[in-house]
């Protein structure tokens, strides 16, 4: 385990959202339940789980972008301090940093090389030029505008301005999407190098397979939740090393360990199970995994959040 003091820390973290039904009738629907995480300085935190897990919702509530009708409770610190709403203001464009999931994020009025350099501390130009070349962007790229570019070429200018910010946490969220894969090895190693430089990475990501070769550790999420959170190295060694059962089948669902599915599906938020919210589908699920929501527990040098993990 990293033996440095956490520069985020997360404690049973809730994100709730205020609704409307068509009677106009309000109702409160949480999306997110006693999530859990630490992020160490010098070390990538990959965030696996499917779609629907609160994988992206997590980077909001930690930048305070969630929209007006959020409600967050639990505790969030960076740094030993409390991240409050006025300190995530100062913060995020700074010492966070966000690589977002969608292009949009990217000024449709402003040149590409103005918005990769950043405005609170610009990086020289030279460094943005030098990051451009080992993504294979061509030297025009630079001055054209978002419209201009591919999909993928949008993607690497994204991750750029993460990747030039002088920010100690980087999330990035899905950066990866419409790479080619030595593009995308590339993207997960400058991660890496940011990390080796003692900065901290959050990495949400689908293509778990590659993160396994870059991040120290994995979170691993299901239905607004963390169920586990484990060395890396656990997840390249099998199964066997692993310590919740979910984690155990999102292994053995990858191409390249059998694409073995599971029955069922994750459950909707509004419409989660008592106790373990992956009871329905566990095998090894007993009596007892209805009783209450299991607690994250100490295994094994990882966290996980089931009551028959040894």
């Amino acid at each position: 385990m990293n033996e440095k003091k956490p520069l985020l820390e997360i404690s049973d973290l809730s994100v709730s959202f205020l609704m409307y039904d068509g009677s106009l009738e309000r109702s409160s629907l949480q999306v997110i339940s006693n999530l859990s995480l630490t992020v160490h300085p010098g070390e990538i935190l990959a965030v696996a789980g499917s779609s629907g897990s609160g994988k992206s919702l997590l980077a909001s509530a930690i930048l305070g972008i969630l929209p007006g009708n959020a409600s967050v409770e639990g505790a969030m610190r960076y740094g030993g301090e409390p991240l409050t709403p006025e300190r995530q203001k100062v913060l995020r464009g700074g010492e966070i940093a966000l690589v977002p999931q969608s292009v949009a994020y990217l000024d449709p009025l402003m040149k590409v090389g103005r918005q990769a350099d950043g405005h609170k501390k610009p990086r020289p130009t030279a460094e943005r030029r030098a990051l451009f070349r080992r993504f294979g962007l061509p030297e025009e790229t630079e001055g054209l505008y978002p419209f201009q570019l591919s999909g993928g070429m949008a993607r690497r200018v994204l991750v750029s301005t993460a990747l030039l910010s002088n920010a100690r946490l980087v999330i990035a969220d899905e950066p990866t999407p419409g790479m080619s894969l030595d593009q995308a090895k590339e993207a997960l190693r400058m991660f890496r190098d940011l990390a080796d430089e003692g900065r901290s990475v959050i990495l949400i990501t689908h293509d778990i397979d590659l993160a396994f070769d870059f991040a120290d550790r994995v979170a691993v999420f299901y239905a607004g939740t963390t169920v586990e959170t484990a060395p890396a190295a656990d997840f390249r060694r099998g199964p066997e090393a692993l310590r919740h059962p979910y984690s155990r089948a999102l292994w053995s669902a990858l191409p390249q360990n059998g694409f073995t599915p599971i029955d069922g599906f994750q459950p909707y938020a509004g419409s989660l199970p008592a106790g373990c919210l992956f009871a329905p589908r566990c095998p090894l699920r007993t009596a007892a995994c209805e009783a209450g929501t299991p607690p994250m527990r100490d295994i094994r040098g990882g966290e996980v959040r089931c009551i028959h993990a040894t």
